[in-house]
């Protein structure tokens, strides 16, 4: 049984992170390091890693690309760790479908693969919880909860998809402050996308994520909306290239950049 490493998560350095992910520690990374940026991974092969780029450019809210590696390289100029061992779960893919769950993907890497690390909402949830927002998920001890919606994405050669959203329960009256926090974070998905009426985005129970654990939105609370970088993920699996690697949803990589690097005033 795996346990959670001392200092506490959140006084971690991303360093001593990703060692303990490489150790075998497996948990969503949400309040993690406090500080640094916390990205997504998506790992395609170099034939396809353009049409991914430009799927990026053209949907920039949900993919926020800060940083691409040359083909077969295991780190990134913000990642100083190893892209295969050091995130705490791995997501694989082969024609479209989610093969297998790893702790470490050593095993299928290929060296035509180019990994793109992508912002993550996560950024700016200290930012959040400092100005007094609070954020459920963290409370609960769990992941965030993440929807496919009825929005498609702007397609790009052979890849298109719906936009995923991750969702947030907001008090009403915080409202206005969780959208211009999270506003000043451009990089990593920025303001949300969406607030209340999840039925105009195509969910119908949020209490069933297509990703993530379920949260309570309690009585006077609204559900609030970001873009999320599991969005390349559904990409994949709406487009079935022959093969892929990304994150466990939740299960970020904890980077060497700092999140007020990605803060605007």
């Amino acid at each position: 049984m795996t346990h959670v490493p001392h200092p506490a998560p959140r006084e971690l350095t991303p360093e001593q992170a990703r060692a303990a992910f490489r150790g075998g520690l497996k948990a969503p990374t949400s309040g993690y390091s406090a500080g640094w940026t916390q990205a997504n991974l998506l790992c395609l092969p170099r034939a396809e890693a353009y049409d991914f780029l430009l799927f990026a450019q053209r949907n920039p809210r949900s993919c926020p690309v800060l940083d691409v590696t040359e083909p077969g390289e295991a780190s990134a100029s913000i990642f100083a760790g190893d892209l295969r061992t050091d995130l705490p779960g791995y997501r694989v893919y082969r024609d479209g479908e989610l093969a297998e769950e790893r702790t470490e993907v050593t095993g299928v890497w290929r060296e035509d693969l180019v990994s793109f690390l992508i912002g993550c909402s996560f950024t700016f949830e200290a930012a959040l919880l400092e100005a007094g927002v609070p954020v459920r998920h963290i409370e609960a001890g769990s992941n965030v909860p993440m929807y496919r919606t009825n929005r498609a994405c702007r397609p790009a050669g052979a890849l298109a998809g719906p936009l995923v959203v991750s969702m947030r329960p907001v008090p009403a009256d915080q409202v206005a402050t969780a959208v211009r926090v999270t506003s000043r974070y451009p990089a990593v998905h920025g303001a949300p996308v969406h607030v209340g009426a999840p039925g105009e985005l195509g969910i119908d129970d949020l209490d069933v994520p297509d990703f993530g654990d379920r949260v309570e939105v309690a009585p006077g609370e609204v559900p609030v909306f970001w873009a999320c970088g599991v969005t390349p993920q559904a990409a994949v699996m709406h487009s079935r290239p022959s093969f892929a690697i990304g994150h466990a949803p939740g299960h970020m990589a904890i980077t060497d950049a700092r999140d007020s690097g990605f803060q605007v005033p």
